[in-house]
């Protein structure tokens, strides 16, 4: 008898690398191009991708058959999956755009983003997503690290005329600032890292002297700190859940597979200290 709930075969798409571009020292752009991202159309500021990226010496590229893979091969040498966020998407030009975090030859994604060379490829699904700022909010708070700034950035860019935002970010250092299209309602607050990742962030967040009234919230970057500002949101600000998007992109001492297995068990902890916290 045939299965009545097939499991559907998800197509990944192919982009064609055609420029790339060194923003910081260590955040490299990277857009890709080609007939493989025909239909692509990400509809959120926080649109994102899964990219796949074959491990050294598996004996096939992109475009390969992933679930074929799968079928064929073990599981060391099935295609790694790391998510990022869309920063642009031209329809006009089929162009998406990509930013890269890199440390040298630290992880997968980075050191595949400097050796990028146009004509090269890489497969991935998507997009995904769910956040656009809402253009009625009285204000926003938004505050990430550099796995948020491509989404932060994408939303400052469609903030009506006059917008108030109040916008928090931790890189590494001055050097690692970027160009944002901020409004003259918008103000940004660079955090320089000086300790573990979203310490300087939090404590910018809490000290902050922050607007009242209906605010839409976006927060997103390391579980931990993103765990705190949160609590605060709830707490603090009065901030009801519907209003919010907040979420550990990652997890310190945790790769991204650890990460997204451990993710709902985590989310799950939180859901049940939000239900213990008192909001006004």
């Amino acid at each position: 008898m045939a299965d009545p709930n097939p499991r559907r075969r998800r197509t990944p798409r192919t982009g064609t690398v055609v420029r790339t571009e060194r923003l910081t020292p260590h955040v490299v752009r990277v857009v890709l191009g080609g007939e493989g991202l025909a239909g692509f159309a990400p509809q959120h500021t926080d649109s994102y991708v899964k990219l796949l990226f074959p491990p050294p010496g598996a004996g096939y590229a992109a475009p390969f058959d992933v679930e074929d893979v799968q079928e064929r091969l073990p599981r060391e040498q099935w295609p790694v999956t790391r998510t990022y966020t869309v920063r642009a998407w031209d329809a006009d030009a089929g162009e998406l755009t990509l930013d890269f975090v890199v440390h040298g030859d630290e992880g997968v994604a980075g050191p595949w983003a400097l050796a990028a060379r146009p004509g090269d490829t890489l497969q991935l699904f998507g997009p995904g997503g769910a956040y656009t700022p809402d253009a009625t909010a009285g204000w926003h708070l938004l505050a990430g690290d550099e796995t948020a700034l491509p989404a932060i950035a994408a939303a400052l860019e469609v903030l009506p005329a006059g917008a108030r935002a109040e916008v928090f970010l931790e890189v590494a250092g001055p050097e690692e600032e970027q160009e944002l299209a901020a409004g003259d309602g918008v103000r940004v607050t660079w955090v320089h890292r000086s300790a573990a990742p979203g310490v300087a962030l939090v404590a910018a967040v809490l000290g902050a002297d922050l607007p009242e009234g209906d605010v839409h919230v976006f927060v997103h970057g390391e579980a931990g700190s993103v765990r705190e500002l949160r609590r605060f949101v709830r707490t603090g600000l009065g901030v009801p859940r519907e209003r919010l998007s907040v979420s550990g992109y990652w997890r310190i001492g945790r790769t991204e597979d650890r990460w997204q297995a451990e993710k709902p068990e985590w989310n799950a902890a939180v859901e049940a200290e939000e239900q213990g916290l008192s909001v006004a």
